[in-house]
């Protein structure tokens, strides 16, 4: 079979190193009877070993000359969706009864709005673990006060506990890419421990108070609530978006819809 061309418009590095490939394994500790979806699985560094260890794995790949890599390791045990991952209706391809989890090298240039929209679409899922742009993982995983905390931080850590796993340098990819790569574990809540009473517009504080990181809330947030009332919820209106946890950012919004009522 001919090599395989990676192709820039995917965002496509191989992963190729069995070290981290068994790394990631033993953290993600699949069970034989797990409903597992792999996302970017690539020409299957990933998905081959993983496979003997459950009853049946799903992928999504939207690459054509990819999948006629991925046909031949994977039997009946393998199903391949040749889909757009930032796209699917994750509802139509998995079993709505059974909890998911979800694994993947993801392409570094859908990343984050792919995990946006897995966060939105699958409310059933137990567990992810990616491989991501380490900056991504630092921003992800970052506490308020870090310079890398901001909105994905916010979004993500209000849907999900997060977790730095490991560190993966780029001469572990064929080609190698330009940045770090780190791998993290994402858990949704069960109970989220700050409820939004609208989450549209949480997102909405939380992208207006970050569009201007240097600037304070009172002048980032001036036409959605005052500054009496970011006293009110002793929420100094001095302070900069960064320094707010996400309770707090919680707590601003579920302000705003009372004040609207």
């Amino acid at each position: 079979m001919p090599k395989h061309q990676a192709k820039k418009r995917f965002g496509q590095h191989f992963l190729n190193d069995a070290h981290i490939i068994n790394l990631l394994i033993t953290h993600i500790n699949p069970k034989q009877d797990d409903q597992m979806l792999e996302i970017g699985p690539g020409l299957g560094a990933l998905t081959k070993p993983i496979l003997p260890l459950l009853d049946h794995l799903q992928v999504i790949e939207i690459d054509r000359d990819v999948i006629n890599h991925l046909s031949h390791i994977g039997g009946d045990k393998l199903t391949i969706h040749n889909v757009d991952a930032l796209r699917v209706n994750l509802d139509e391809i998995i079993d709505v009864n059974r909890s998911l989890r979800v694994i993947g090298n993801l392409p570094y240039n859908i990343s984050t709005p792919l995990i946006f929209h897995l966060l939105e679409t699958a409310p059933r899922i137990t567990d992810m673990h990616f491989m991501l742009q380490k900056e991504v993982i630092d921003r992800i995983t970052a506490e308020p006060g870090n310079k890398d905390f901001g909105r994905l931080s916010v979004m993500v850590q209000y849907r999900c506990q997060t977790e730095y796993l490991f560190f993966v340098g780029p001469e572990s990819f064929s080609p190698p890419p330009k940045v770090d790569s780190a791998v993290v574990k994402l858990t949704p809540w069960q109970e989220k421990p700050f409820q939004a009473s609208d989450e549209k517009l949480f997102a909405q504080v939380v992208t207006q108070a970050f569009s201007q990181r240097r600037k304070t809330l009172r002048n980032t947030l001036k036409k959605l609530i005052s500054a009496d009332d970011l006293n009110a919820l002793n929420i100094d209106p001095t302070r900069r978006a960064e320094t707010l946890s996400v309770e707090q950012f919680v707590a601003i919004s579920n302000r705003i819809s009372e004040l609207s009522e």
